[in-house]
């Protein structure tokens, strides 16, 4: 167990350090810091003193190197369109994208389980044949274009919900959260379910196609044999192999929604990392991507992580395999 933890631990680390050189480089090859910091206007003294300060005229793997050891303290330097520390502007919008993450990972769990279960233990029905309709429809639309036509029911023709923004938060500490208030939580439902249907439409085709399997086992079929009842062959011999897989694609899946929130984001203005991003492209705030494109890789590297080390504790025969191996 130690070693394959080493080994995980080992190659996260190569991949946070290949995402940090390439973070590494928006700074060296997308404009000039320099220049974006003081202008055209600015004298070749007082480039040059800048450049100094900023240690950009030292060696390139030395600026590396200082650059490595700032994003293990958290910091990326000044935000060249807002003039305020990046780890600042991470700290104030990264709360509202894990809110959403959150709550649209739970409602894909929640819903696309269930659902996935259903649709395999009623194959051939016309609700499981509703149902898989439907989940082709969330793995095949686009997140911009459910956003929008949620929005066009819900916010313009019912007026049910708000179209745009957070609503009303509440400060925990240095986190903030809109789930315990009402309009929070208005304003997040339309958002967290557009986030939420791809993932869900996901994990319900796997688990049908994983539940359709498991019930063709052999050990499923001795215990029908044995006279169990089907609940208990469904729920407690089936669904819980189905589920091995399906952890793993739970996993990937909460750091492709934090990841990928950004085009969700866009369309409701919701105040998180995606929107802060997406504003950093468009007038090239490069401290503002690299921090962006370092914290992602970070999600997704310890994700991999928990993910691996959990589907070694679920699945036993990885730990069996290992064994024999280490013998």
């Amino acid at each position: 167990m130690l070693a394959f933890v080493l080994r995980r631990l080992f190659q996260a680390l190569i991949v946070m350090l290949t995402v940090g050189f390439i973070a590494f480089l928006l700074f060296q090859f997308v404009g000039d810091p320099v220049t974006n910091l003081m202008g055209q206007d600015a004298t070749a003294e007082q480039r040059e003193q800048l450049r100094a300060e900023l240690g950009l005229d030292q060696p390139f793997f030395v600026q590396f190197a200082h650059f490595v050891g700032n994003a293990l303290q958290g910091e990326f330097g000044i935000s060249l369109r807002q003039g305020r520390k990046v780890s600042a502007l991470i700290a104030e919008r990264f709360p509202a994208t894990l809110e959403l993450a959150a709550v649209s990972a739970l409602i894909g769990l929640l819903l696309g389980i269930p659902l996935g279960v259903y649709a395999a233990l009623r194959r051939g029905s016309f609700m499981s044949q509703a149902v898989m309709t439907g989940s082709l429809l969330g793995v095949s639309l686009p997140n911009f274009l459910i956003g929008i036509l949620l929005i066009l029911v819900f916010a313009v023709l019912l007026k049910w919900l708000p179209s745009f923004g957070r609503g009303d938060v509440v400060a925990l500490g240095p986190f903030t959260t809109g789930l315990l208030t009402a309009d929070g939580i208005k304003h997040l439902l339309l958002p967290a379910f557009t986030l939420a249907l791809f993932p869900m439409a996901l994990v319900l085709r796997l688990v049908r196609s994983e539940m359709l399997e498991v019930l063709r086992t052999d050990y499923i079929k001795f215990a029908r044999a044995r006279g169990l009842p089907d609940r208990l062959v469904y729920f407690g011999h089936a669904l819980k192999n189905t589920l091995v897989p399906v952890i793993t694609i739970a996993g990937l899946q909460l750091g492709g929604i934090i990841a990928f929130a950004i085009v969700t984001e866009t369309v409701f203005q919701w105040p998180g990392m995606g929107l802060l991003f997406i504003s950093a492209v468009q007038f090239a705030d490069i401290p503002v991507m690299a921090a962006y494109l370092c914290l992602i890789a970070l999600v997704f590297v310890t994700i991999n992580l928990a993910v691996d080390l959990l589907y070694f504790a679920v699945d036993p025969r990885l730990r069996i395999e290992r064994g024999a191996a280490g013998h």
